[in-house]
């Protein structure tokens, strides 16, 4: 048991996920039924692993990420009743009505043998289409009366990330090898934008569906992570150039005051 508590020094193990919301147009109907007739969308935000399911609908999900999540809480706008809501069990997520966006707090809590803290991730709830929908249509981008809304389908805002885990506890560690994730596809089968939605009218040039998450998009997220380290790496160099001879000009100048005292 002591060995398993020993930290694996020089390991780094990550695995990859997915959080957002996907976002539908409520009928007329179902803001009767809901309770709240001033609700024009019902919203789903989740955390998932980043690869799909086969012939699924849903965004991710492929995997069960319970052997080393153990809670998610998400945090809502403080005017839904009980705001903070945890999800102990698989599919971390959860399902609302409402009218506006606005921000989601994500927080993640491992399983006690990760010996890890939870982390949290802020994602900004999207209803409605972005404006490349509507300037595809050759209308001016605005947010669509509900009506209009409906015909392009559910909004989908995903993000990619990757939880890693540094010198993880041995125990841990085997845990997590056990549970290697769905690799990625190369390419996406369906070619359907994140963020925007297409009508019926568009669907000779874009096929609608589901998002897909791929390889070809992990590299091109690990590819501007790198750039953007290097970037921070030249601008820190410039910096720390610009200060040394700062310095050099303080010391210069408190000679010159030291001599004439």
């Amino acid at each position: 048991m002591a060995e398993a508590r020993v930290r694996v020094r020089g390991v780094t193990i990550h695995r990859p996920i997915i959080y957002g919301n996907t976002a539908t147009v409520l009928t007329a109907a179902e803001r009767e039924t809901c309770g709240f007739p001033d609700h024009t969308h019902r919203w789903t935000v989740a955390v998932r692993s980043a690869a799909n399911a086969p012939d699924s609908d849903t965004v991710g999900g492929a995997d069960d990420l319970s052997y080393f999540i153990k809670r998610v809480t998400f945090k809502l706008h403080d005017t839904y009743s009980n705001p903070t809501r945890n999800i102990d069990k698989p599919p971390f997520e959860l399902s609302e009505t409402g009218w506006g966006e606005f921000e989601i707090h994500i927080r993640i809590h491992f399983v006690a043998e990760s010996g890890e803290k939870p982390v949290t991730l802020y994602h900004h709830l999207k209803l409605h289409p972005w404006s490349l929908t509507f300037q595809a249509l050759g209308t001016e981008p605005e947010i669509p009366s509900p009506e209009s809304a409906a015909k392009f389908g559910p909004v989908h805002s995903w993000q990619y990330d990757e939880i890693v885990f540094t010198d993880p506890f041995q125990s841990f560690l085997t845990l997590l090898t056990a549970h290697p994730p769905t690799p990625l596809p190369r390419t996406s089968k369906n070619p359907t934008p994140f963020h925007t939605s297409y009508p019926a009218s568009l669907e000779e040039t874009r096929k609608p569906g589901v998002p897909e998450f791929t390889g070809a998009m992990e590299r091109d997220e690990g590819e501007r992570l790198e750039e953007a380290k290097e970037k921070i790496i030249k601008e820190q160099e410039k910096w720390k150039g610009i200060l040394l001879e700062r310095e050099k000009e303080l010391e210069r100048l408190q000679k010159l005051l030291a001599a004439k005292d």
